[in-house]
Order: C-alpha cells, then sequence, then structure tokens
C-alpha cells in the first residue's frame, strides 16, 4: 500500500441524498499509478479489462471483492469486512454453498437476463428471489456472483450470515460495498476518497446508513458512468450488486432502511445501470419494504425441479464411485449405483429441498461410527425408517445447546397440525428468532419456510417417528409428557386479549386435545413429570403446606384466598405456583387455583407413587384448625371465612378414622370452638410419658425441629416423642417419623397454651423458656472447642439459647426470676450447667442493656451469680474450658454480651455486716476454687493478680490493672455502685469478684 498519484483536472460536486452540493471529487487521469500494482486504462472509454489488476507478474484477476487486492490507503480507512464477498473462503466463512454444474440452470438463465437487459427497456432494478432456509438460495447467489464477476460486471456482493459479528449486523455495509466497488472499478477511488475526506463520519458509523451508502457508493459509482469511464464494459449490460442472506442481519431497523433508501434512490435516478439482486426469507420486515412497485418478486420455492435433485444426486453418486475403489469394484461387479430406480426414490424422499439431498448423500456415503458402508447403509435410506436415525441425530445435535431446543423440538414432533415459526414462538411464549436459532441448524431433516407465516414441516415423516420413539431418539425423545405443558400453553395464549391469530386459533382447538393425551399415558410416566416439578419447589417456604391444603379443599379457591386460609402472605403462594404453572392452573376468568389433571390429586394421595410429596388424610386436622380460627375471628367476609364455614365440619371428620370420629359428638359445644377442640385432643393424649415438656416445647421452639430432635433436647426416647406427635397430628403437622419436621404449632394454638385462663391444664407457662435456654446451654457444653459440624440441635441451641433467655425474663416477675434460678439444680440434666446457667443468666439479667429485664432487688441477684460462679467452679475438675473462654462460648453470642459492658452508672444498695460475711465467704470460695484448680490448668504460665488490699476511702476506685478495666466498683460508705466499662467480649475470667461492705478490704481476682 502507498501513495496514489493523479493528474488534476475539473471539480464536480456531489451531495448526500440529492444533487450535487459540498463533496469535490477530483478527475480522473488515464493511469493510476501504486507502488506494488498498476491499474490500467481507468480513464478510457474503451476500458476492455475493466476491475483487473496487474501485478508485476503481468497476470490479470477479478477485482470484485477479492482478497488479494492489497488494501490501498483508502481502503484502511474505510476497514471493510475481508469475509463478505463471494470470494469468501466458504468453508471458513458459511455458507458454504454453490450449485451444482447442470442444477438450477433454468433460475440463473432467468436472473442472467433481466441483469443483462437495459435499465432503459427493464427499469426494475431490484429484484427479490424468496424461499425457505435450504432451498438454495446462497448458491445461487454464489453462481450469479461467480457469474457476473468473470465479465467484469459485479459491483459488490454481501453474504450476511446468521451469529457471525460484523456479518449479521449493518454497521460495516456501506463501507464493504464501497471497499469492494473500488477494487472491482477503480475510477471511482478519488470520488470515494474525496467523500470520506470531506467527512469522516462516513467511515466511523457517526451518520446514517442511508447517507453512507448515498456518498460512498451510489454517488460514486453514478460520477463514474456520468463521466463516460465504464462505456465500453455498460455496453454489455448494467452492474450488478448481490445481497445474500438479508434476513440474517440481525439490524431490522437498519435492514428497512436501506430498503427504502434503496427504492428511493432508483426513483430520483431510474437511469442509473445498477441492479440489485437480494435474496431472503420472507421475513415481515423485509415483505413490507420490498412487497412493493420496482421490485421484482420471484419465489424459488416455485422454480423446485426434482430433475435438478436427481442430476445432484447422479453427479455426486458418480464422483464417489469414481474416487472410492470399493465402490468401484461394486459397480463393477453389479452394474450402476444406485440404480436409476434408487435415485428416483431418494428423490421423492427429498422433496425439493437441496438441503435435504446433500445431508442424505453425505449420510450414505460418509464413514460413520454405525459401521455400515455405503453400499448398506443406501437400502436403510430408502426404506427411510428407522433408515435415518443416524443422520437425525446428528443433525440435532448441532442446536441441542440452543435455549428452548426441547421445548421447539418436541412442540413441533407432538402438536396435532403444522405451526408457523411465529405460532411456535406464541405457543411456547418465546421469541421468534429464538426459534429460528433452533431451526436453522435442522434445515437438513426440517423444512423453514421462507416466512415466519407458513407452517415448518419434516422433510421426512419419518423423523416425527424418530423423534416420539424413545429408543431410537433417546436424548431428543419428545416426551410425551409435553403434552401438559402445551395443554396448559393453549390454555394462556387462547385467554390473550390481543386478538386471534394462528397460535390461538391453535390453542382453543387443542387445549383439551393436548390434556386427553397426557391423561392417557401410564401412570409412572405422569408421576414422573408430577415428582420432577414439584422437586423444583419443595424448598419453598410453605411449599408442603400449599400443596396439601390444595390436594385436600373442597372447593378452588384463588391465591388470596389460600393465602388467607393458611396464614400466610400472597407472594408464597404466587412464587410457589410461578414455578409449578405446568401442573397448576389458575384459571383466567374466575383466578381460582385447580390442578391441569386430575390425576395429580391421584398422585398425592397415593403414598406408594408419591413418596415424599404424599399429602395424608391427616392435614384436614390443620384446615380443620384454619377454618374455625376464620370462621370465629372478627373479620370481613371473604372467599376463604366463607369457605370455612362451609366446610370446617367436613376437615374435622375426615382428619380421623371412621373409629375415631364418634368421639368428636362429646364436645361440647358442637360444633365446636377452637378451644374446645384443642382440649379435646390434648386431653386424649395427657397421659402419654412427657406429653407436658413435649407439647410445652414444641409450642415454644422459635424454629421447628424433628422428632428425634426434640428428644435430644429433651434427653428423652425419641419414640416417646414421636407418640405424642401422631396423637396430636390433627392440631400438629408431622409426618409421624423420627427424621420428619414437626411444624411449629399454628398461632391460635400457641395463644391457647400460653394463656393460662384458657388452657387450664395444659398451660406452657413463660418460665418453661429457662428450662429450653438451660437445655440449650447443656448442649452447647458437649460441644468440643475443635468441632467443625454441628447437628440441628447444636445449632438450634447456640442460636437461641439467648432468644429463650430473654422470653423468660421478659414474661416473668422478679421474684419469679430467682425462684426459679433456684429451683434449677432440682430439674432433670446435667449439674454444671445448671451452676453456668445461674451465673451467666443472672450476670445477663443485671447488667443487659435492657431497662425491662433489669432488677429492681439488685444485691440477692448479685449474691446468687456470685454464689453459681462459686458451685460452678467447685463441681468441675477442669473449669479452665469455660472459664478462660469467651461468655459467648456458653451459647451467647458475641453482639448480645458486647452490649453487656456499656452502662457507665450501675447499682447502689445498702449491705449489712452479716450479709458482707456471707458475701466474703462465697468469694473465699471462688478464690480456693481458681487457685486449686485453673492455675494447674494454665501450664505455669499464667498467674493470679490480686489487688491490693485498700483501705475505704470516700470515694474511692477500685478496677483491674492495664490494659484489663472491664468492670469497676464505686465505694461510698455503706453505698457500692457497680459500674461496666468498654464493651468487649471479654473472658469470663476477667469478671471482678469483690468483696464489698463497711471498711472492709475488697479482694479482686484476675486470671490472665
Amino acid at each position: 500500500m502507498g501513495d496514489r498519484q493523479t493528474s488534476s483536472g475539473p471539480q464536480e460536486n456531489l451531495s448526500g441524498h440529492g444533487g450535487d452540493a459540498d463533496t469535490h471529487y477530483p478527475s480522473v487521469g488515464v493511469t493510476n499509478t501504486y507502488h506494488d500494482c498498476t491499474v490500467y486504462n481507468v480513464g478510457h472509454a474503451e476500458n476492455t479489462h475493466f476491475g483487473t489488476i496487474s501485478r508485476g507478474s503481468g497476470s490479470r484477476q477479478p477485482a470484485a471483492g477479492s482478497e488479494n487486492v492489497p488494501a490501498s490507503e483508502l481502503d484502511a480507512l474505510l476497514a471493510p469486512i475481508r469475509d463478505a464477498s463471494y470470494t469468501r473462503n466458504r468453508k471458513t466463512s458459511p455458507p458454504d454453498s454453490e450449485c451444482l454444474p447442470g442444477t438450477r440452470t433454468n433460475v440463473i438463465r432467468r436472473l442472467t437476463a433481466w441483469v443483462n437487459t437495459s435499465v432503459l427497456l427493464n427499469t426494475v432494478h431490484i429484484l427479490w428471489l424468496h424461499g425457505y432456509v435450504g432451498c438454495g438460495k446462497s448458491a445461487i447467489s454464489q453462481a450469479v456472483s461467480q457469474k457476473f464477476g468473470r465479465k467484469g460486471r459485479l459491483l459488490a456482493s454481501f453474504f450476511f450470515y446468521r451469529n457471525t459479528g460484523d456479518r449479521s449486523k449493518m454497521n460495516k455495509f456501506a463501507v464493504t460495498l464501497a471497499s469492494q466497488m473500488v477494487a472491482a472499478v477503480p475510477a471511482t477511488e478519488p470520488f470515494v476518497k474525496a467523500a470520506v475526506k470531506a467527512e469522516s463520519a462516513l467511515v466511523t458509523g457517526q451518520v446514517s446508513l442511508a447517507v453512507q451508502l448515498e456518498r460512498l457508493v451510489y454517488k460514486p459509482f453514478n460520477a463514474v458512468v456520468k463521466r463516460g469511464l465504464i462505456l465500453k464494459t455498460l455496453f454489455q449490460g448494467p452492474f450488478l450488486v448481490v445481497i445474500d442472506g438479508l434476513d440474517e442481519c440481525e439490524d431490522k431497523e437498519e435492514v428497512k432502511e436501506f430498503i427504502n433508501h434503496l427504492l428511493d434512490f432508483f426513483k430520483r435516478h431510474p437511469s442509473t445501470p445498477l441492479r440489485f439482486f437480494i435474496t431472503s426469507r420472507v421475513e415481515q420486515h423485509i415483505k413490507e419494504c420490498l412487497n412493493t412497485a420496482g421490485v421484482q418478486l420471484d419465489d424459488l420455492v416455485a422454480h423446485g425441479s426434482e430433475d435438478d435433485i436427481l442430476t445432484f444426486l447422479e453427479t455426486s453418486f458418480g464422483h464417489r464411485v469414481e474416487v472410492d475403489p470399493v465402490l468401484a469394484a461394486y459397480v463393477q461387479s453389479n452394474g450402476q449405483w444406485p440404480t436409476r430406480a434408487d435415485l428416483k426414490t431418494l428423490v421423492r424422499h427429498i422433496g425439493g429441498s437441496f438441503v435435504f439431498a446433500s445431508a442424505l448423500f453425505k449420510y450414505i456415503v460418509e464413514p460413520s461410527d454405525d459401521g455400515l458402508n455405503p453400499i448398506t447403509r443406501l437400502p436403510l435410506t430408502l426404506n427411510m425408517n428407522p433408515g435415518l436415525d443416524g443422520l437425525y441425530a446428528f443433525t440435532l445435535a448441532r442446536s441441542e445447546r440452543l435455549p428452548h431446543f426441547s421445548d421447539v423440538i418436541s412442540t413441533i414432533a407432538l402438536v396435532f397440525e403444522s405451526l408457523s415459526i411465529t405460532a411456535i414462538a406464541e405457543l411456547l411464549g418465546i421469541q421468534t428468532f429464538k426459534v429460528l436459532d433452533v431451526l436453522v441448524n435442522l434445515q437438513a431433516i426440517i423444512h423453514i419456510p421462507g416466512t415466519d407465516e407458513v407452517p415448518v414441516t419434516f422433510c421426512h415423516t419419518s423423523f416425527r417417528d424418530f423423534l416420539t420413539t424413545e429408543s431410537r431418539s433417546g436424548r431428543f425423545f419428545a416426551p410425551p409428557s409435553h403434552h401438559l405443558y402445551l395443554s396448559y400453553r393453549c390454555s394462556l395464549v387462547q385467554d390473550k386479549p390481543e386478538g386471534e391469530n394462528a397460535a390461538t386459533s391453535y390453542g382453543i382447538g387443542n387445549c383439551e386435545n393436548h390434556a386427553e393425551k397426557f391423561a392417557r399415558l401410564p401412570l409412572q410416566t405422569a408421576d414422573a413429570l408430577y415428582a420432577r416439578n414439584l422437586a423444583q419447589v419443595q424448598h419453598y417456604p410453605y411449599f408442603s403446606d400449599f400443596l396439601s391444603t390444595l390436594v385436600l379443599l373442597y372447593e378452588p379457591l384463588s391465591v388470596e384466598g389460600l393465602a388467607e386460609l393458611l396464614g400466610i402472605q400472597e407472594y408464597h403462594v404466587s412464587r410457589i405456583l410461578d414455578d409449578l404453572h405446568i401442573i397448576i392452573h389458575i384459571q383466567s376468568d374466575t383466578s381460582l387455583v385447580t390442578f391441569r389433571h386430575p390425576s395429580l390429586r391421584d398422585f398425592l394421595t397415593s403414598e406408594s407413587r408419591s413418596g415424599c410429596f404424599f399429602v395424608p388424610p391427616s392435614y384436614h386436622g390443620h384446615l380443620f384448625c384454619r377454618c374455625l380460627y376464620l370462621r370465629d375471628g372478627k373479620r370481613k367476609e371473604t372467599p376463604a371465612r366463607a369457605y370455612s364455614i362451609a366446610h370446617l365440619i367436613k376437615h374435622l371428620l375426615d382428619c380421623l378414622p371412621l373409629t375415631g370420629r364418634e368421639s368428636l359428638l362429646t364436645i361440647s359445644p358442637f360444633p365446636p370452638t377452637l378451644d374446645a377442640v384443642y382440649t379435646h385432643f390434648l386431653s386424649k393424649a395427657q397421659h402419654l410419658q412427657h406429653f407436658s415438656d413435649i407439647i410445652s416445647t414444641i409450642a415454644l421452639l422459635v424454629e421447628p425441629l424433628s422428632s428425634a430432635e426434640i428428644a435430644e433436647l429433651l434427653s428423652i426416647k425419641s419414640s416417646e416423642v414421636v407418640q405424642v406427635v401422631v396423637n396430636l397430628q390433627p392440631i400438629i403437622r408431622s409426618e409421624g417419623a423420627d427424621d420428619s419436621l414437626v411444624s411449629r404449632c399454628p398461632k391460635s394454638l400457641c395463644d391457647f397454651l400460653t394463656n393460662e385462663s384458657r388452657s387450664g391444664p395444659f398451660f406452657t407457662s413463660p418460665s418453661y423458656h429457662l428450662k429450653l435456654s438451660h437445655r440449650c446451654l447443656a448442649i452447647v457444653l458437649k460441644r468440643q472447642p475443635n468441632e467443625t459440624q454441628s447437628s440441628p440441635v447444636t445449632n438450634y441451641s447456640w442460636e437461641y439459647c439467648v432468644a429463650h433467655l430473654d422470653k423468660f425474663l421478659e414474661g416473668t416477675s422478679e421474684e419469679r426470676i430467682l425462684e426459679a434460678f433456684g429451683q434449677l439444680p432440682h430439674l432433670p440434666g446435667q449439674t454444671l450447667p445448671v451452676h453456668l446457667l445461674s451465673f451467666t443468666y443472672i450476670l445477663y439479667w443485671l447488667f443487659v442493656d435492657y431497662d425491662y429485664t433489669r432488677p429492681k432487688e439488685a444485691f440477692h441477684a448479685v449474691t446468687r451469680c456470685i454464689e453459681s460462679l462459686a458451685l460452678a467452679l467447685e463441681c468441675d475438675p477442669q473449669p479452665d474450658r469455660w472459664l478462660c473462654g469467651a461468655f459467648s462460648r456458653l451459647g451467647l453470642p458475641g453482639p448480645t454480651w458486647a452490649t453487656l459492658f456499656t452502662r457507665s452508672t450501675g447499682y447502689y444498695f445498702e449491705i449489712r455486716q452479716e450479709q458482707a460475711t456471707a458475701l466474703q465467704h462465697i468469694v473465699e470460695r471462688v478464690e480456693t476454687a481458681i487457685r486449686a484448680k485453673v492455675l494447674l490448668c494454665f501450664f505455669g504460665l499464667q498467674e493470679l493478680y490480686l489487688t491490693q488490699r485498700l483501705p475505704i476511702q470516700y470515694p474511692s476506685i477500685l478496677s483491674t490493672r492495664p490494659p484489663y478495666p472491664n468492670i469497676e466498683f464505686y465505694l461510698t460508705g455503706n453505698m457500692v455502685c457497680v459500674a461496666t466499662m468498654r464493651p468487649s467480649q471479654v473472658p469470663m475470667s476477667t469478671f471482678l469478684l469483690q468483696y464489698i461492705g463497711d471498711h472492709t478490704p475488697i479482694s479482686a481476682y484476675r486470671v490472665r
């Protein structure tokens, strides 16, 4: 590439869109010389060698779109697409199409005649050849481009191709045509160069496509024509631009702009000796622009010829015999192969599709993994069914990773009538181009029509047999269960308000047909579909309750009604329904939620079929409780309340076996109140062992645990929990197995159990929270510090130990709190957890930053706290495992204890000498235990710090030595203030135990 030398001459203006204006074009000299090549006779009217370039050897080559032409300075500015023309490497830049010699001759002859006719005799400048995918449009474009390229009259060619970057867009379309035009007609170069120099935005895409085409292609070409620079070439006929696969361009608006501007240009310049040959499928945005006067329309399908297919097969098989010695030997021994009759049978199978013909030929002659040779594979192909299974599987594999592949293929295989691409997309609720993406790679076995509105059909009916026979199609099998999904999609499209189209018509006519097809399936097929869909959402909140309710309802409810009946938010119901839309339906006219097919209810009520999704009849008890709650509550009239009033007794009767229903008549009043029902069922189970602990635990749990986990928490047998739960199934939800979660009590049952005036002997006191907290602490202490995996019970204990304590403190009087702590040693369980719980929880009670929990009589609490520490130290041979750990080690989370040491003031109280003496004795017990046990556990590296015994001053301050300022005691006479400083998750060993009294020394203990 180098600088070009040109002669100067008069200037010519060329505007962008209709007349000469601002762009100045230089005159063109006789010869244009480049550093590495010479373009001959550019300025001569006798340009007999138009578009040929001589390199040093003197050889001449066609220039239109050739990648062999060295890029000029202008070419570098234009930066065209190099693999868009007919001279591209078709193996790496598809489409790899060409017409076999002797085929498509009539079509090409008609096209040639149209191009060669003078524009004065035929003013139609544009010919649009359309047809379905695979009918040979690209092969004809290639042949026509080659034909006129050899004649020197191909101005440019552009082969669009889907998903290939720039070749599937319009952003470089104009500059690529301009670059090819300059290579084909070098006389246009100075005009293009002048346009670029005048407006650099032409090559940067900052102007419209119409402006680009006008100034870079149409105007420069017209300028050359007006000056007579290619007169001799024009004697042969107009120039040609070939645009192939325009439907594969993603920029639909730019495609419309290109067509509309092209039509406008030829209206303004009808004598321009230029024709455009465009091929595409019949897509709406193209059809609405090209289906107009000034465009010649041609349907390639109308030119289909079995003779062409026969010629293709004869030529292809003949060439194969020549290169394959095995086939040559077979022909020599047995005569023609395939026979004429065989070829005619193949032609009938092929049905006019060159793509299918090519695929069929390759399938017969090319090696494959089935171990068959061409001679044995030909009879299978003639049979078609199942002879083409290998071809079908190989072809389908090209698209199987694309989105919606399975839905599209299964739909085409199972619909009762052929649908168009638009109808398939509408039926499946996806975009049209996504359907086409799947099908375009399958054109060898599926007829993809030239328009999205024409039905898609199979190249051969054996393809449907292949897809619907699992033993043949394997992973490509179209499962008959897809009929249920199609029934669902039909129900959606038939209800759309946009008006009737092909999809809605199909939906109205075939919704029930698809449902009926599904109903006829074997049980195991439908069950597998149900299980697969339910498994996808079984982890959603309230899934089990929702499903059980839907199964056991006596009449359907809306989403709102289901949410109210279950006592949950509508969001949770809608979320489950969104992902179960294939098997559960919301009726468009009534908004009621129903099963798409009654077989789903049969599946869910058969434990042997549904397994973990089984809905037990005992769930009627839960629905009864919810109905009773809605009936008796002061609520406005809603569908859910109306349902509750109508069906409450039915649910009550159906929750029990026949033998147990008579006992319901003993409930007074009848129909019963909610409290009467709860009392009835609880009284029937109260004789069971540990009943009180189990029902209290279930009522107060923060989150549900299984029967086995509740047993572990309470230190009882899991069978004892299961027995109680099974007897209470009408009011407490559980599957009755050790590992089945026991659902939290309904709110109404919790309210009943925690209200003493309502529940009487079944009352669950708030003080039971202390026992649960005690049990949680015991489980936490069992956990070794280096354990990496925890059981659900350990996790629960760790997380909710303090939560239960808070609940206890909130709902219990101060006197009852100390009394409850005093009773802990008599409760079942370990001794150490009892003392630690008393120590840490009273400390928490004293100092946690909640005003409503702080004791008013703090001295007794302080005494009980220190005494509990002494007891814990004395009963544990190795107290360092908890004494030197953080408070959170006892199940009290760090953030909670971070609030412990935040107050600058504490408690003020007077104490008598005997109280001081007693407290001193307790402190000495703590000191003795620490000296005897804790130091032995520190390998001699720690020491005990004692503060200096100080006389009392007024006021005096005693605190730990730096850097351990955590708790300080302010002393004034017989008054003492306990203050906490610096929030910290401190080790328990930093807790200061101080003897408090009038003129009494104070001891402070600290283990470092």
